[in-house]
């Protein structure tokens, strides 16, 4: 990992969760039954990788796999979806993760990790990370499962530390219940992150984990308190909550799509919300992007090929809809 790089071309750099989502290719089937699956690229910081490269941005994930075929298949992978993968690392003796799920639309979408004895993503060590080009990037992306056992912890917590808020730093609160004992035990890691982060981005059990506060506007003002510039509230079907430091606010109801899988409409929002932030736009055509994007991809089986392209974009905000 501390091969040095042209860091400042970097638009985003992700760190934390890599593996291989298997979803099955019958939707309404219980994993008992299914017989057949889809294999594909996934993991939360990843996917958010993938999806600023589909935007036409250069990108780079810091994390780390298995010595094994699982491995080789998600370096090829990144390469294909065009995200420099330079910091992806093998641990020997430690598996690859995989993840299935199963698919019963429009709510209900059960997720069965495979990570032990560990996940190779939570080895990333403090003393191998390019602290120069984590620094430069215009944006840097962590996540909370990061933050939920060493090494990884503390590799989050010193790039935080080092980059120290210069440019667009977003900590993706990413609540996995079971990744960690309880709430309590995650917070106080969560607020240090938050010290070092710019923006906040969460569901309502997430900033709950994060805040200790549910309701949303209470939840974003005390983001804001715990030290970042821009809080995003997710609030499912009554859409997405932005307020900044300067006291703008933008509240943008879901775009009307069928779902179909919507285990990666968070990642390709995030995606869209980095592309937005990079942009320039204002908070309401941010998250209005942003929400289009997440949309789309709910309304497709896989998460990281789902990520959409620009056009895709801008179609389904033109017809009001994923069609």
């Amino acid at each position: 990992m501390a091969e040095s790089a042209e860091s400042s071309a970097y638009d985003l750099i992700t760190m934390g969760r890599i593996g291989v989502d298997l979803y099955p290719l019958q939707t309404g089937v219980p994993l008992p039954q299914v017989t057949s699956f889809g294999k594909f690229l996934g993991g939360s910081a990843t996917n958010v990788a993938v999806a600023v490269a589909r935007l036409g941005r250069r990108t780079a994930v810091v994390t780390r796999t298995g010595d094994d075929p699982f491995g080789a298949y998600l370096h090829d992978a990144l390469r294909d979806f065009g995200v420099d993968d330079r910091w992806v690392t093998p641990v020997p003796g430690l598996p690859t993760p995989v993840t299935f799920c199963e698919v019963f639309p429009p709510d209900d979408f059960p997720l069965y990790f495979y990570r032990l004895p560990k996940a190779p993503d939570l080895e990333i060590d403090a003393h191998e990370l390019d602290l120069d080009a984590i620094r430069d990037t215009r944006i840097f992306w962590v996540t909370g499962t990061g933050l939920s056992e060493e090494p990884s912890r503390t590799a989050t917590l010193a790039a935080l530390a080092h980059r120290a808020k210069s440019g667009t730093t977003v900590f993706d609160l990413d609540w996995r219940p079971m990744f960690w004992s309880d709430p309590e035990a995650a917070r106080p890691f969560y607020a240090e992150a938050l010290r070092h982060t710019t923006v906040a981005v969460g569901n309502l059990d997430e900033v709950e984990v994060a805040t200790g506060v549910r309701e949303p506007h209470a939840a974003a003002r005390a983001l804001l308190d715990a030290g970042v510039e821009l809080a995003v509230v997710k609030q499912g079907p009554k859409g997405v909550l932005a307020v900044n430091r300067q006291g703008e606010s933008a509240e943008v109801p879901p775009l009307p799509v069928t779902v179909l899988n919507g285990l990666g409409a968070g990642d390709a929002f995030g995606g869209s919300l980095c592309h937005g932030l990079l942009a320039g736009w204002d908070l309401e055509r941010i998250m209005r992007h942003a929400n289009a994007a997440g949309a789309i991809v709910a309304s497709r089986l896989e998460c990281s090929s789902a990520m959409p392209t620009p056009a895709e974009v801008e179609q389904a905000l033109k017809a009001g809809a994923v069609l």
